[in-house]
């Protein structure tokens, strides 16, 4: 059984194997030997970030320096666009795009002579031939780290690591200082937010558990994040899964819980294994199960594994995944703080939420409230994916402006393109157009874009999307996602995407934009559930802020963007010198001309696929 005082001594006896990788936060400079950390998120994970780690560390042990460089796997760094990613202590050396071939030179030069490898360092790490540390690199000023405080720089495989930074001395105040009321009251001052959507204040609904009665009480964890490109929660998951844990247990004293869940999809096997370490391990040190920490509070923690349906992000769907049924929604009667699992009261809150609440207990509600905005408190993590420089998974503080987060941390848009849109909050979500990039993220101020700020997916568009296409796309989305319980969503949902797909074929009518705003009304007001209720948000919000290109396609049939393939026109230029590539690569021969003679498309045999833009070396082939 641990003690608290046990939780210390591992806590000192575990930080001094970590100062190096913590010096350049630290600013020592007077420490011997080097950390070499290595990024273990998703994207460096599935490019062979483990044979970098086995690679590097037989040179190290090869060269005689195993007693002076230590080799560990972290979780993501967030700057995934540029992985596999690692970093080397004490100077905070960030080097991007490494592979397996690389670890000769980074061990000869920089372990062994100390000599920077320029070649493999970050671009905006280099200036004026000077190497900047990691926490100089423009991708991470601006990011303030509070859910992702330890991934990137604990072993996401060793307790005695997350214990060192902290970790568990939330739970001990917990337990052995505060009362049920005290933790609750803590929570409501603090005022986090939900970060899985919805933004309800976690306090709130704590406390109406708390003070209904009941012979059995649940905490479950969402980790159901399914939105496309969203990879947030799953990445603290990987990196800090024990942050999650304590932050359960937290949860269940508060409101006299003694099990908790985890409900994560079966399609993230790296989570769930690292998940299931954490738990195992937690269990052996006496920081979950029976009499934690020598008190009278017991609480445990399972897993339970989704089959991937992107309604079993909505609670009560959720919770009927759970309890073996079909994950449906359940008609609102009754709260799930009062009736949830088995009928029992249950609360839900998302992986990023149980992120904030250990850091917010040790460091305080005034520490809390002075990051961010005063109705949005706190951080939030987004995943910056789409047409942007540097894609990624980045934490900020609330009140940062979109643009902001799309050309400073983001870098802008690669290929000299013009940005068109934003779009936030996934397949619920809507998009935002330039005019609006100086908009503070926060719960109040993207939804009065008609947007949410969902659980953070955050996908760029630039000037080569179509917005009918885009929305198309998420409603395609969400018409496979449905569960069919509701008429609204159900039916609605599908003859809005019959009606995209008509006007993005050229086929659409006046009336259909009609009919487009009428469904999305009645899909909003009628729908069961969250799903429903905002699948009409990306078209709403591309037909309030780009509804020229709707009528380009309905009245002109064409698509602004050049993007829809059946409004598209492919012509040869006076540019053609005559080479006959275009003709040569055409599947459906096509294209007609002689050898240094210009060729010319037959538009009625065209299928309009693109190879001979794709091939012509002079770029004599245009789209319209």
């Amino acid at each position: 059984m641990t003690t608290i005082q046990d939780l210390n001594a591992i806590k000192e006896r575990t930080l001094k194997t970590m100062e190096l990788r913590l010096q350049n936060k630290d600013k020592k400079k007077d420490l011997e030997g080097k950390h070499v950390l290595i990024c273990g998120g998703p994207g460096c994970h599935s490019a062979n970030a483990e044979d970098i780690k086995v690679a590097l560390e037989e040179k190290i042990k090869e060269k005689g320096l195993d007693k002076e460089v230590k080799v560990s796997l972290a979780g993501c760094f967030g700057l995934c666009e540029t992985g596999p990613n690692i970093e080397i202590y004490p100077e905070g050396i960030f080097y991007c795009h490494v592979g397996v071939e690389d670890v000769d030179e980074i061990v000869e030069k920089h372990l062994l002579n100390g000599e920077i490898v320029e070649r493999l360092v970050f671009e905006d790490a280099l200036e004026d031939g000077k190497v900047k540390p990691v926490s100089e690199i423009t991708f991470y000023k601006k990011q303030e780290k509070i859910a992702l405080r330890n991934c990137g720089i604990i072993d996401y495989v060793n307790i005695d690591e997350y214990i060192a930074l902290d970790g568990y001395q939330a739970l001990s105040k917990v337990v052995t200082e505060m009362t049920q009321q005290d933790v609750i009251d803590t929570m409501k001052e603090a005022n986090l937010r939900g970060r899985g959507g919805a933004g309800f204040p976690a306090g709130r609904k704590w406390e109406t558990a708390y003070k209904y009665h009941a012979d059995q009480k649940y905490v479950i964890c969402n980790a159901d994040e399914g939105d496309p490109g969203a990879f947030m929660d799953r990445s603290i998951l990987e990196g800090d899964p024990h942050s999650v844990l304590e932050a359960m247990a937290i949860c269940g004293y508060a409101i006299g819980s003694n099990q908790g869940f985890i409900y994560i999809r079966a399609e993230y096997p790296i989570a769930v294994r690292r998940l299931e370490i954490a738990i195992k391990q937690a269990k052996e040190k006496g920081l979950l199960g029976k009499n934690i920490l020598g008190t009278d509070f017991s609480f445990d923690i399972e897993i339970r594994l989704g089959a991937g349906a992107f309604v079993c992000g909505e609670g009560t769907a959720l919770m009927e995944s759970i309890e073996g049924k079909r994950g449906m929604p359940r008609t609102k009667i009754h709260r799930t703080s009062h009736k949830g699992l088995w009928q029992k009261p249950t609360i839900i809150n998302n992986v990023e939420t149980f992120a904030n609440v250990p850091a917010i207990i040790q460091k305080g509600v005034e520490w809390f409230k002075s990051i961010g905005t005063e109705d949005s408190p706190g951080t939030k993590v987004f995943a910056l994916g789409g047409k942007i420089a540097n894609t990624g998974l980045v934490e900020i503080p609330m009140g940062l402006t979109l643009r902001e987060i799309i050309f400073d941390i983001g870098g802008g848009i690669p290929n000299g393109k013009k940005f068109k849109a934003v779009q936030t909050g996934g397949p619920s979500g809507g998009c935002i157009p330039e005019e609006h990039l100086d908009t503070p993220v926060d719960f109040g101020s993207l939804g009065k874009l008609g947007s949410i700020m969902g659980s953070g997916g955050m996908i760029v568009l630039d000037e080569d999307d179509c917005m009918v296409d885009i929305a198309r796309f998420f409603l395609d989305f969400t018409v496979d996602e449905s569960c069919g319980k509701c008429v609204p969503c159900r039916e609605g949902t599908k003859r809005m995407l019959e009606i995209l797909e008509k006007i993005t074929e050229g086929k659409g009518t006046p009336e259909d934009l009609d009919t487009l705003e009428s469904l999305s009304e009645t899909i909003t007001q009628g729908s069961l559930c969250g799903l429903g209720q905002t699948a009409a948000n990306p078209v709403v919000s591309t037909m309030k802020y780009f509804r020229d290109e709707y009528e380009a396609h309905v009245y002109d049939k064409k698509c602004p963007a050049g993007s829809c393939q059946a409004l598209l026109q492919y012509f040869i230029t006076d540019d053609c010198i005559g080479c006959t590539k275009c003709a040569k690569n055409c599947p459906v021969s096509c294209i007609d001309g002689k050898v240094k003679q210009r060729h010319v498309i037959d538009q009625d045999e065209c299928i309009k696929c693109g190879n001979c833009m794709e091939v012509c070396p002079v770029g004599a082939v245009i789209k319209k």
